[in-house]
């Protein structure tokens, strides 16, 4: 006798609504989520790309990035802050930016989404190195960037470690001049590193509540337990050590007066209710750039105005780039972001050479 199908009902009757419920749990939310970010990406002409950089040996790193697969008119490099993958963060920014003529290129820095390092190093010094030898391994040789919060760290280093590269720069939410005495004045709602990490690299759903209150104006009203666990499990549970490693690296010992200046034009984006970086930090940035930078304040807005106000922000950085720019050598207004067409790449584009699925190496761009 052949065996009756497990869990058969004898009465034929479909499932209730608790066990529709059981069901839908056991399915991801956010894995979900994140496979709607991806198609999007692709939906507007993006590839997922991965470039493997020979560092010391017995170490690798590995970067992976969105770009266009056709050879930039004009990049921009978005650079993602602590949280989830790049897809996640500027996926509200592609339409406009795509429609404006500016060529996305998106990142996940290492430890976040799918880049990754065995080598020690920390320091947004390094996380700047990396990602411009991926740059030089897709043949993008001059671009602007755009770094919310620690990918304002980054991007800031970026423009100091390579001028002749980085044409402009946007700052947001990027408290790039903060000193690690700062925690102890009371300056931050936290008071020690430590508890910094506990804040943004989250382990438990009280700690993502906490995350999203202090960084966000008007937070859900409802965040139940199971959705913010599933995140966790999704979105935060890889590099845990490693990101708060990261936090240390940009805090200790800090001090304002060892931060370069910077030559290139920059404008500084900020919520009015930051809570993460409040705006004394925003405008110390400001008069440590002094004539060359110009600051843009965010109303109804917390730490997390590139979420928050989404739109506003992304036509803040869009009209900044279309303004004309001066030629460092002749003084010349030379047109906005269109200036950058003619140098950004190289006549082979490495992204039209490539199959999507594979994995470049490109050797020895990591001991430039």
């Amino acid at each position: 006798m052949a065996p009756a199908p497990e869990a058969a009902s004898t009465s034929g009757s479909s499932p209730t609504s608790g066990e529709r419920w059981r069901r839908a749990l056991t399915l991801s939310f956010s894995a979900a989520r994140d496979r709607f970010l991806r198609r999007r990406f692709v939906a507007f002409g993006l590839r997922a790309f991965s470039i493997r950089l020979p560092s010391p040996v017995g170490t690798s790193t590995t970067v992976h990035l969105w770009a266009s697969p056709r050879p930039p008119r004009q990049p921009v490099l978005l650079l993602h802050g602590f949280g989830a993958s790049a897809t996640w963060q500027w996926a509200p920014y592609l339409r406009q930016l795509l429609a404006a003529g500016l060529d996305p290129i998106v990142p996940d820095l290492l430890f976040f989404g799918a880049s990754s390092s065995t080598v020690p190093e920390r320091s947004e010094a390094f996380q700047a190195k990396t990602i411009k030898a991926a740059m030089d391994a897709i043949g993008v040789r001059r671009f602007a960037v755009v770094g919310v919060s620690y990918g304002g760290f980054v991007g800031y280093r970026m423009a100091a470690m390579y001028p002749a590269a980085v044409e402009r720069v946007v700052l947001v939410s990027a408290g790039v001049c903060l000193e690690e005495a700062d925690l102890a004045a009371g300056l931050f709602p936290v008071a020690s590193i430590d508890e910094a990490a506990e804040l943004l690299v989250p382990r438990r759903p009280a700690e993502v509540r906490r995350l999203v209150r202090l960084t966000f104006v008007r937070p859900p009203p409802i965040m139940p337990s199971y959705f913010l666990k599933d995140y966790i499990d999704v979105m935060g549970s890889d590099h845990v050590e490693e990101k708060a490693e990261l936090l240390h690296s940009i805090i200790n010992d800090r001090k304002l007066s060892n931060l370069p200046n910077l030559r290139q034009p920059t404008l500084i984006i900020w919520g009015e209710q930051d809570q993460v970086f409040p705006m004394e930090l925003a405008h110390r940035l400001e008069r440590h750039l002094g004539e060359k930078s110009r600051l843009v304040v965010v109303k109804n807005a917390g730490h997390a105005a590139n979420l928050e106000k989404s739109n506003e922000v992304c036509k803040n950085i869009i009209e900044y780039f279309q303004e004309p720019v001066s030629n460092s050598s002749t003084g010349e207004k030379v047109g906005g972001a269109a200036a950058l067409m003619a140098e950004s790449s190289e006549p082979g584009h490495l992204l039209q050479q490539t199959n999507w699925n594979t994995v470049l190496q490109i050797p020895g761009l990591l001991n430039r």
